[in-house]
């Protein structure tokens, strides 16, 4: 059969594997680390390239997980909540962890382990199913809900990653969704280009906290090369841009990276570290801070359930 899955353990990293034995596409997921994307690896001109920035091991997981958050599941909030606190339905939450500057960040699932709830292989995929059940256990998040994430290898170098969030508990609570993965498609994220359409980009704070304005930016519009460009920034996507809603790409290889999303990531954050080796293409259902600024802010009833979508896909053109 063209698809199978496998379980490995990568340096003390527990790993399980999506492969598309025809062209040799390996997906590899880390359940114990909030069902992270560990590896995405296909075949290019250059022989296996792995486009997943990831831990080496598992004692670099360990030290730096909670500072860089790599490929964390970004739930029930992505990026920042100002100063930990937030108001809701005349009650004041405090998130018991912060980071250095006060917010919580990243929202409570990236270090959490995920059970595996189904494995499933077809001629034309092969899928895996992971879950985990949040019982009120941070003071400020006193609810319960249920994550699951199922991962889906298609052909064509084709990733879907479909996220479904169902409140469990008995009153209506606040969500937010997203993704934190780090591409690398080449030493350098200056030699890559960049296209994504956007209807203009959101103020931030000195804290990375949107202030309320909206600026204008169609920089990346159409494709154009990155170059030296710095960005920690949150944009909205144009509708009217169609699919794919971003596309990061190195011509010289011939690797590029299309996301296609359904309707629920509105968002896109777009993060280049100091050491731009990778860049971090972030889809989210919700702004920063969207518990206190509500742009973009799920309210998921009791009972309820909702389901956002994306896919990554790979595109090896060889270069002459």
């Amino acid at each position: 059969m063209r698809f199978r899955i496998t379980h490995s353990n990568f340096k003390g990293i527990q790993l399980i594997h999506l492969h598309d034995d025809e062209l040799s596409c390996t997906v590899s997921i880390a359940p114990e680390q909030g069902a992270m994307l560990h590896a995405f690896t296909v075949q290019s001109g250059m022989g296996p390239v792995n486009i997943i920035n990831n831990y080496s091991n598992k004692a670099e997981l360990d030290k730096e997980l909670a500072l860089s958050y790599k490929s964390s599941k970004l739930s029930p909030f992505p990026c920042r909540i100002e100063n930990g606190s937030y108001l809701w339905e005349g009650h004041r939450y405090q998130f018991a962890n912060r980071f250095p500057d006060g917010s919580a960040i990243h929202g409570l699932l990236f270090n959490k382990s995920f059970t595996v709830k189904e494995q499933k292989t077809t001629e034309f995929f092969a899928s895996v199913l992971f879950e985990y059940q949040y019982e009120a256990e941070d003071p400020g998040y006193p609810f319960r809900y249920t994550c699951q994430v199922l991962y889906t290898l298609f052909h064509g170098n084709t990733l879907q990653v479909q996220t479904t969030l169902h409140n469990s508990d008995q009153q209506t609570i606040p969500m937010g969704d997203g993704w934190h993965p780090y591409f690398q498609l080449s030493e350098s994220i200056n030699d890559c280009w960049l296209r994504f359409p956007a209807k203009g980009m959101l103020e931030f704070s000195e804290q990375l906290i949107p202030t309320g304005r909206i600026l204008p930016y169609q920089t990346f519009n159409a494709s154009k090369p990155f170059g030296n460009t710095e960005l920690d920034n949150c944009f909205l996507l144009d509708p009217a841009g169609g699919q794919p809603v971003c596309e990061w790409s190195h011509p010289a290889s011939g690797l590029s990276i299309r996301f296609v999303t359904d309707e629920q990531y509105p968002h896109l954050q777009i993060y280049t570290p100091p050491d731009r080796k990778s860049i971090a293409i972030e889809n989210l259902s919700s702004a920063p801070n969207c518990f206190n600024n509500g742009i973009g802010l799920i309210e998921l009833a009791p009972g309820q359930t909702k389901t956002l979508t994306l896919h990554y896909i790979i595109d090896t053109k060889e270069t002459n």
